[in-house]
């Protein structure tokens, strides 16, 4: 299953975390939600298998720690969300389709 595109509709907005909005529901360490706007991750899909983090020409994603979870101890965080370019690169690369990167959302 993939990223919901319309995460920012059918999710509430729970809080923020190192200044990248996080969409419930949240229950850690099991489920993490989805985190950014513009450029959105679903931790509960992400792999950590660093494909984002390789190929952003800008940078946008750094690491965070997610001990516990069921699908990896770390997660691709948007930080610099507000960098991108909207190449698509990061969703391209993604292997299980846990990243959407919308123009039309800001962060």
């Amino acid at each position: 299953m993939a990223i919901d595109p319309q995460f920012h509709e059918s999710r509430e907005r729970v809080g923020e975390e190192n200044g990248v909005a996080v969409w419930g529901p949240v229950d850690e360490p099991e489920q993490l939600g989805i985190r950014g706007t513009h450029v959105a991750v679903d931790y509960d899909l992400c792999i950590a298998d660093g494909a984002c983090l390789e190929d952003c020409p800008v940078d946008v994603f750094t690491w965070v720690d997610s001990p516990g979870h069921p699908e990896s101890e770390q997660k691709a965080e948007p930080t610099h969300e507000a960098q991108c370019i909207d190449c698509m690169l990061c969703v391209d690369v993604c292997p299980v389709d846990a990243i959407d990167v919308d123009a039309g959302r800001t962060a």
